[in-house]
């Protein structure tokens, strides 16, 4: 165009119009441009671009791509909060890619940028786990105590060959090489050695040898290693150990493992077996090395036998000690023969092992096996029937998966028929003691005469338990009040006035009225601390032990043949709180202090629960009796039905009330005085444990929001840091925390099958479940609780099981527990929300065929 008239006339009005001649369109795509903006690592984004010309269109990310997702704002409207917006005209020339800067006057465009759910979950994804963070903290401790075991047994080693004698130098090298090896090492430290040995004698010359790091270090000779063409390997593990050692404390494992494998050792000895090693609690064992056995494999198979035989004896012993199912653990038995590679690995702890496709086989067939059961492959099968053995054989139905060997023909060597036991009541019958009887379920028609052997026996063991547990609190009672030297208070009156006076009373008000918000422990005294530990043997006469067993047969005799809430539940309550008040621990405990120190220390620390025997005993008293009387069906079915206890009770926990009315009215009958003035002998401490058990008891109520929220006040109260009563004096404010925590340590035992292995949060609720199905069956509750159980076990876990676990942490008294409880809880929630939904189809499917007899449903 010609311009040189409007140069010439620019004050006046250009009159002249400008005429097109030409338009000039670039075009470019908008996911090059947003490629080049933004980073590769978005996958899921979303970018919504918008104009001034009313148009709209959104992109996302796919595979590091930008991609068209269509007209208008496709984003998720969840993510509005997180919107990040800019104009491209803010842009700066620089920044833009061709240079050219963009033109304010035509449609002006704006980007907004929102995540997705794609992209949640895509960083979701790329966090590392709660669960990798608890896996990493238990290597990392695992990898630690095993480098502290190992260091340990290294100083020790070496204390014991400067200061014991060669006898005992001798004894130590026999417990863990054959007597032949040990020998030949001996004769290996002679001075003048012989210029050739065997690989055999190589062998068994360095099992012995000297491994003092002062002396000079000598130059290995040849590996020390052979090859025993003709030998049998055992590999033996603890059937449901795992789930087992999670309801008990440290001391009460290795007292299990030491008592059964040093049982082992034994016949071991007897029998001319070679003990290798034991791996958690895997024992494995060998014939045939380092002397040569023609019949290995008949020595072993009769080695198994016996040790599973002395397994089945001494658990059923040791349930008394270490408390309910341990009679349930079995082993699980794997054989097979054939060469192995013996040898040791030179170095700092050096030890004899074995090599070879022998030994993993072995292992195979321990972990195909079934409890209680010998499993031997079909070479060691071979070698039993050449030693005249076939009558100790009896083929596998089913083939063993080996990998490398494919499908293996397997036989059970001595098979022991397992009975299993059901858990479904139609009725009950007597078991006859020495003082009295109680009863037992009947499962069903077909019960048998051995099965019922087995529940009164289990029965049994379960009472004897809880005595034993019992007879301890209640020595500790005896000592502290010898200590204290208070045989009899002033302040109070006889025991045997007290009782007919707490009888009647106890017939008349509500139970629900005695809970106090603090409950007074007695002050520390050193004095009596220091006189108490003086007093470790406190054996009780033995008419408050028949007491003491006649008054916890009463309490079983008193529980409903439940699923869920019965003896046995009760009994594991018990022996949680049992755990809990055992692991009690002060922080940060110097190595010096005196034991003063460290009981005051204690006291302090646990609010006085450690320093008085008689809370301890009431706490554990509530926990065993917490249920006696339960009916099978939550309190609100009671007060729907009108139940008599419901009246009596007016409807407020109408099964705690009346489980502590059962249990206490039991205590004070005549025929229980002995034991009753021996846990108590003045009316302070008699009414002190009622309060106790009232409280504690009354706790496991979580269902009543009116306790729940007075519970959650008091915590506030005693623990929140907010809060802080200045006319408190400081003993009161204790005693508030100890009673809080005792509260919360028996709703934490209720529930603490939620808090342990997986295993057994399944099998107890699974015993719940089929509790809630046939009061539904039964029409005494309405709801079908297969339709809401899978999310109700979400939300239990979510509002109360978690927080619990938690508080348990924050009051500070029970140590690394507190921590165990918590990281269970948030594996047994995590595995429940995966496998949730078909655990409960599950378990309908096996209660429906439970339930089935000849075609009709009975309930």
């Amino acid at each position: 165009n010609d311009n040189d008239n409007d140069n010439d006339n620019d004050n006046k009005s250009s009159t002249t119009n400008d005429v097109v001649v030409g338009v000039v369109a670039v075009t470019f795509y908008w996911r090059d441009l947003l490629k080049n903006m933004l980073s590769d690592e978005i996958d899921g984004m979303h970018v919504v671009v918008e104009n001034n010309c009313n148009q709209t269109f959104t992109y996302t990310w796919l595979d590091s791509e930008p991609s068209y997702l269509g007209m208008g704002d496709l984003h998720q409207p969840e993510f509005d909060e997180l919107k990040q917006s800019f104009s491209l005209t803010d842009m700066d020339e620089s920044d833009m890619y061709t240079g050219l800067p963009l033109s304010s006057g035509g449609c002006q465009y704006e980007m907004h940028f929102y995540p997705s759910t794609d992209m949640l979950r895509n960083f979701e994804n790329n966090q590392v786990s709660p669960a990798t963070f608890t896996g990493i903290a238990v290597v990392i401790f695992i990898f630690t105590s095993m480098v502290f075991v190992l260091y340990d047994c290294l100083v020790e080693s070496r204390q014991r060959k400067v200061y014991s004698s060669a006898v005992r130098n001798n004894a130590i090298v026999s417990s863990l090489f054959p007597k032949n090896v040990r020998d030949r090492l001996y004769e290996e430290n002679d001075p003048a050695p012989k210029k050739s040995q065997l690989a055999k004698s190589r062998l068994k010359t360095f099992l012995h040898e000297d491994n003092d790091s002062s002396a000079p270090k000598k130059k290995f000779d040849a590996p020390i290693a052979d090859l025993f063409s003709n030998c049998t390997v055992l590999f033996a593990d603890i059937s449901g150990f795992t789930s087992w050692s999670s309801e008990r404390s440290p001391s009460q494992v290795f007292v299990l493992l030491e008592t059964i494998y040093g049982a082992f050792d034994k016949i071991a000895d007897h029998r001319g077996v070679f003990k290798v090693e034991t791996i958690g609690d895997c024992y494995v064992a060998v014939t045939g090395l380092p002397n040569p056995m023609r019949d290995h494999a008949v020595i072993m198979a009769r080695f198994s036998r016996d040790c599973r035989n002395q397994m089945n004896a001494m658990t059923k012993s040791l349930e008394v000690t270490l408390g309910p199912e341990t009679s349930d653990l079995s082993m699980r038995f794997g054989l097979h023969s054939g060469p192995v590679t013996a040898g040791v690995l030179r170095g700092q702890k050096s030890r004899f092992q074995l090599f070879g496709d022998t030994v993993n086989t072995a292992a195979r067939m321990e972990s195909t096996g079934i409890s209680n059961q010998i499993h031997v492959s079909e070479e060691t099968a071979r070698l039993l029937i050449d030693a005249g053995k076939s009558s100790w054989l009896t083929p596998r139905k089913e083939t063993v998966q080996a990998k490398g060997k494919g499908e293996l023909t397997t036989y059970w060597v001595f098979q022991k028929n397992n009975r299993k036991r059901g858990s479904s009541v139609a009725t009950v019958t007597s078991c006859d003691s020495s003082s009295g009887s109680f009863r037992l379920p009947i499962l069903d028609q077909r019960t048998n005469m051995d099965e019922r052997h087995i529940v009164c026996d289990r029965r049994r063991r379960l009472i004897g338990w809880n005595v034993d547990l019992f007879a301890g609190l209640i020595g500790k009672i005896v000592a502290r009040r010898e200590a204290n030297k208070s045989i009899v208070d002033d302040e109070g009156k006889s025991i045997s006035k007290v009782g007919k006076a707490s009888n009647k009373d106890t017939n008349h008000g509500m139970i629900l009225d005695e809970v106090v918000e603090i409950i007074e422990l007695p002050v520390f005294d050193p004095q009596a601390i220091n006189l108490q530990e003086g007093r470790h043997s406190i054996l009780l006469t033995e008419e408050v032990m028949a007491q003491l067993r006649n008054y916890i047969f009463a309490i079983s005799n008193n529980y409903n043949e439940n699923p869920f809430h019965n003896f046995e539940h009760a009994s594991h309550v018990t022996l949680s709180v049992a755990k809990l008040l055992s692991r009690i621990v002060a922080p940060d405990l110097e190595i010096n202090s005196t034991e003063f120190n460290v009981c005051s220390t204690l006291h302090d620390h646990t609010y006085g629960i450690t320093s008085d025997p008689l809370t301890q005993f009431a706490c554990i008293l509530a926990a065993l009796i917490h249920d006696v009387g339960h009916q099978g069906v939550p309190n609100t079915t009671l007060v729907e039905e009108n139940d008599v206890i419901s009246k009596k009770y007016k409807g407020r926990s109408v099964a705690e009330q009346n489980s502590v009315d059962i249990a206490w009215a039991l205590f004070l009958e005549p025929q229980f005085s002995a034991l009753r003035k021996t846990v108590c002998t003045t009316d302070k401490e008699l009414n002190r444990l009622r309060q106790l058990i009232v409280n504690t008891v009354l706790a496991t109520d979580i269902m009543d929001k009116e306790l729940k929220q007075l519970r959650n006040q008091r915590w506030d109260k005693a623990f929140s840091p907010d809060l802080k009563d200045n006319n408190e004096n400081n003993q009161e404010q204790i005693n508030r925390k100890a009673t809080i925590v005792l509260e919360h340590l028996i709703q934490a035992s209720d529930v603490c099958h939620t808090m342990q292995h997986w295993h057994v949060y399944r099998k107890w609720n699974e015993r719940l479940f089929e509790e809630t199905y046939l009061a539904y069956k039964t029409g005494r509750t309405k709801a079908d609780p297969s339709t809401f159980w899978y999310k109700g076990e979400l939300g239990f876990f979510d509002h109360y099981i978690i927080p619990l676990s938690k508080k348990l942490s924050d009051c500070g008294v029970f140590g690394v527990s507190s921590d165990e409880y918590l990281n269970y809880a948030l594996r047994n929630r995590k595995e429940w929300e995966q496998r949730g939904d078909g655990i409960v189809d599950e378990m309908i499917k096996r209660l429906q065929d439970k339930l089935q007899v000849e075609g009709g449903e009975v309930c």
